[in-house]
């Protein structure tokens, strides 16, 4: 993951580009998590002091919704089992989550909590996260593969939106 990170993504309301800055913010709260050893606590107290809004290179971050950012930190990481064996099953038997990028892990994690634990659309949450990847891969393949592993999450968790 890079030092700085990716604009979060303008578009709609500033509520709906809020909601989508906590989605990235989460996505690199749980790779920081993953990468460091910190608490739960200590990341979501590290991104409201020192991330929402703040400055890199110039450019000033979105500000995140803070209540959204700490739901999908926290069922993320209280129901990561269930979520990365949802995840196994949307991968190819060869690749388990253990297996592919940790930010791509991190973005799985936030979004199955997400599909699992909101009333968000399923398409909402698929498109929002596969703006991430486009975020932090622009020039791979990972945004479709975000986009199929993450359908398919989506049809188990929330099968009744299809």
């Amino acid at each position: 993951m890079t030092t700085t990170p990716p604009r979060a993504p303008r578009k709609g309301s500033d509520r709906r580009r809020m909601k989508s800055a906590a989605r990235l913010y989460a996505v690199q709260a749980l790779f920081q998590m993953e990468q460091s050893g910190q608490t739960t606590d200590q990341v979501i107290d590290e991104f409201f002091n020192h991330r929402f809004g703040a400055v890199y290179d110039g450019e000033e971050m979105i500000e995140g919704d803070a209540g959204h950012f700490r739901a999908l930190v926290e069922n993320a990481v209280n129901h990561q089992a269930l979520i990365d064996q949802m995840t196994d099953r949307a991968l190819v038997a060869k690749w388990p989550i253990a297996r592919i990028d940790p930010t791509l892990r991190g973005l799985f994690r936030a979004a199955g909590a997400e599909l699992t634990r909101t009333d968000t659309p399923p398409r909402v949450v698929i498109n929002e996260f596969v703006d991430i990847a486009r975020a932090f891969f622009p020039d791979g393949r990972e945004p479709k593969f975000v986009n199929a592993v993450l359908d398919h999450m989506a049809r188990e968790a929330r099968p009744e939106a299809f």
